[in-house]
Formats: structure tokens, sequence, C-alpha cells
């Protein structure tokens, strides 16, 4: 299996993993760590054969101590203490209510082995090819495409797609509560350099070695007045870093099947205050600007916490909390992964 010892996956759930059987002939190879959300008395059965480490809020209050006030509670931007645990180089991230899609031809997708396809591929952030993808088999580079920037950069994200439910946010959910995403696009592409995009975290690979600190999935959830913009949040910054150093992000391939749409009045709550701030927090990325003496992603996040206190603030004194949260972030990323 591809990357069996420098990959792991990590699943946040509130429920038992039964979901794993299915994915049992892609991931049982691999090591797993399951990050327990919500109450950690309650005990979450994993299907046997797997290899996991399973963390509960007990756990990450014991592993981090104070600075475990950087970890989400009741969302599942929690997903981002496994990131902070794993020693691999890569991570793959799956929501529990994800199933196997099939291809066109019927035949089941191995999310995961795309995955790794499209990190261990470069990126083209600086030039599109029209045919998206060039380093895929039938493809190449197009007349025109300038030979100098052939050789691409590293890839540090690779972003997944959806069949069955697809990835609204609560208005979109509202008006169109029957629609199903049926259409299977086989084409992955780089996202230019300098544009942003909505990154969804239930089928997302990285390169964590290349991104790993800036993964924050943010302060959601239990106690702070937003929700489900983890995700998004940990992608603008992502990206906007990804592009300080040159790296790539890929969006397409792989898709899997999301089963479950969740409550779009539970969502509409959650998500309010981010359909206002989104608005404000999207130029701010636009036009963010790191200093060349940032050179480490670590130094980078920080300079991005930064400027979140300086320039969001005013939007809402949530912003003040989290920029200290991502500085927390990084203190306790660096407290588990020494450099030296």
């Amino acid at each position: 299996m591809a990357l069996k010892d420098e990959l792991d996956i990590v699943i946040p759930t509130i429920r038992n993993l039964d979901f794993l059987e299915m994915w049992r002939p892609f991931f049982q190879p691999y090591h797993l760590i399951i990050v327990q959300d919500g109450d950690p008395t309650k005990v979450i059965k994993v299907p046997e054969g797997f290899d996991y480490e399973l963390y509960n809020r007990n756990d990450i209050n014991r592993i981090l101590g104070p600075k475990a006030s950087c970890i989400s509670f009741k969302d599942s931007a929690c997903r981002c203490f496994g990131y902070m645990m794993s020693k691999k180089k890569y991570i793959y991230t799956i929501d529990d209510d994800c199933f196997v899609a099939k291809d066109p031809s019927g035949k089941d997708i191995n999310a995961l082995e795309q995955h790794i396809k499209n990190l261990l591929s470069p990126s083209t952030p600086l030039f599109f090819n029209t045919l998206y993808d060039p380093y895929r088999e039938g493809a190449d580079f197009v007349r025109g495409y300038p030979f100098g920037l052939r050789e691409g950069v590293p890839t540090a994200i690779s972003h997944g797609l959806w069949l069955n439910i697809p990835d609204y946010d609560a208005p979109t959910q509202m008006v169109k509560p029957a629609e199903r995403n049926t259409r299977y696009v086989d084409a992955v592409m780089t996202i230019p350099k300098g544009t942003l995009f909505p990154m969804c975290g239930m089928n997302l690979a990285f390169n964590r070695e290349l991104i790993g600190p800036a993964m924050y999935f943010g302060l959601m959830g239990d106690g702070q007045p937003i929700g489900r913009y983890d995700d998004m949040w940990a992608g603008w910054c992502c990206k906007v870093i990804c592009d300080h150093f040159g790296y790539g992000v890929k969006t397409g391939l792989p898709y899997i099947w999301h089963s479950k749409a969740s409550n779009p009045f539970v969502n509409l709550k959650k998500e309010y205050n981010g359909i206002f701030w989104q608005e404000q927090i999207i130029p701010f990325f636009q036009g963010v600007k790191l200093p060349k003496d940032c050179t480490t992603v670590e130094q980078c996040y920080i300079e991005l916490s930064k400027q979140v206190k300086e320039k969001l603030s005013t939007v809402d004194p949530y912003f003040e909390k989290l920029g200290d949260a991502m500085v927390t972030w990084i203190e306790a990323w660096t407290e588990m992964n020494p450099t030296n």
C-alpha cells in the first residue's frame, strides 16, 4: 500500500465507527487517529482489525493542559488535535458519514489512493493548464505553456469532492432540500496562486511536513459564536501560506459518497454569524501580505494571527479570541512536535 508508514487517517466522531467496515479494503493497512468529540465517558466502538489510537476530551486536556483551550469542543474542528498528535508526513481526514463512492463504471473509488497521487505529483499554481492536471496519465502541458514552469511546485493539499449530498451552506440547503450531486467530473486542477477557495474538511489530505502547523480548524462550536467555518478558516489560512511558500493546492478527484445532510435549521444557527462575517473575512485574506522574513509555517501563522487580531477584531471581538487561540495552537504544536 502506498505510503503505508507515512500517512495517518484522522477521523473526528461522536458515534460508533461502523462506517469503517466499508472502507476496510482501503484503510486497514493505515494507522487511524480517532478524535472523540462530546461526552468523554461515552464508549465508542471501532470495528476489529484496525490499528488506531483514540483521544477524547479528557485526553486532550491531559496532554495539552491549559493549551487545550485552543481545541474546539462539540465541533468537528476537534479533528486538528489528531494532526498535532500524528508524527507522519501525510494526513488524510474523513467524516464518519462519508462512504465509498462509485465511479461512472460502477467501480469502488479508492479515495485515499487518489489523494496520495495528488500529493505526490506537482501542482501548477503559477500558470493554468487548460487540460487540468498535466501530470495525469493521458494528459500533458498544452501548447503555449511556458517550459520554465513545467516542473511545477510541491503539492501541500489535496481537496476531494462528494457525490450525493453537496457541501452547501444552510440557506442553499433550505432552498434546495432535495438536491443531490450526481455529476462525476473526472478532473483534478490546481487552484491558482492568489485565489482563495472554500475548503471542506470531510474528504481532505495534506502534506503535514509542508503545511501542518497552519491546518488549525479554529475555535468553533461550544461556547463560540460560530460553527461550520472550521475547515473554511483552515483553508483560507493555508492557501495564503501556500502562496507565500510557492506550494500547490489541488481540488477535484477523489469523490466520496456523502450520506447524511445535516439539519439546515441547526446549521443556520451555527453559520449565522459566519455568513455575514465572511464578506469581510475574504477581503482580509485577499489582502494579507506575509513578510519575506517569515521562513517557516509557524512564523507565518503567528504573523497571520497578529493581522487577524488587528484587522478582524473590528468585525467582532471573537476574532481577538481566535487570534489568541491561533498562537496557543502553534505553541501546543511546537511542544508536541519539537524540531530539534
